[in-house]
């Protein structure tokens, strides 16, 4: 039996894996070779679904200027979704998180009965969400990307790429969104556990007051502020200055100078 043919790794273009840095609060890639698909040579064969056209029409321009991918169909609902997947011979599908179901699940529901149907392809989510409860639950369905159609379009390339390669992608959008509300969550139980002043003390010192200055401030006695600091560190059981300041940066009391 004769040997399949080797093919030469193709990576993808540098201006479209290059500058996605930590600093603009996206994971940072590495130039990533694609190899052969498990037999089969390259371009990665795509399924879009998405029911708005002018996305649709948006991507099949964005995927001519790729040499590595090539679309193999396009569905404008979850119910032609399924129809195109058992229709064509595919590797990946970048669906909208909500389209019309059309006597199939939608949403959350449509992912789920999709991994379930064709496991261990990889799925690609776009979505205009802006809840973080709705984005954390299509991430722990263990998607292999989800991005915000306010995202860049070129990231679509760096979410096919991390997908293909079996590591998660999130886009920078759905991560702010997801970071505000865990600071907001912080903040509220901050309030809940906090006495008033107890809080005060507590966001003068993550700010860089010392125990006098914050006394001198508030027109409290040293000993008043420092056991309000104490207290405040044992109800939030903190145990060292570093960790009041970490968990401070964390509820977004304070601006991390380092970053």
């Amino acid at each position: 039996m004769s040997s399949p043919p080797t093919t030469q790794a193709r990576v993808w273009p540098a201006h479209l894996t290059s500058g996605f840095g930590r600093e603009g609060g996206v994971r940072s890639l590495p130039e990533l070779a694609l190899t052969d698909v498990g037999d089969r040579a390259l371009p990665v064969r795509i399924i879009v679904a998405d029911d708005h056209p002018l996305v649709l029409f948006a991507l099949d321009n964005l995927v001519a200027t790729l040499p590595n991918v090539r679309i193999v169909a396009r569905a404008q609902s979850v119910a032609q979704l399924f129809q195109e997947a058992a229709r064509h011979e595919f590797d990946l599908v970048l669906m909208d998180l909500y389209m019309p179901g059309e006597g199939r699940e939608e949403g959350h529901d449509a992912i789920r009965s999709f991994q379930g149907e064709h496991a261990g392809k990889p799925v690609v989510v776009l979505t205009m969400e802006n809840d973080a409860a709705a984005l954390r639950s299509a991430i722990e369905l263990d998607v292999e990307a989800v991005l915000s159609k306010r995202d860049r379009i070129d990231l679509i390339p760096v979410a096919i790429a991390s997908a293909m390669a079996h590591e998660q992608y999130v886009g920078p959008v759905v991560r702010d969104l997801l970071e505000k509300a865990s600071r907001e969550q912080r903040r509220a139980h901050l309030h809940q556990v906090l006495s008033r002043r107890e809080f005060e003390v507590f966001t003068h010192y993550a700010g860089g007051l010392g125990v006098t200055e914050i006394a001198s401030l508030l027109g409290r006695s040293v000993k008043t502020i420092s056991a309000q600091k104490c207290a405040a560190m044992k109800k939030l059981a903190l145990n060292s200055d570093i960790e009041l300041y970490r968990f401070a940066i964390e509820c977004g009391v304070v601006q991390d100078e380092t970053s």
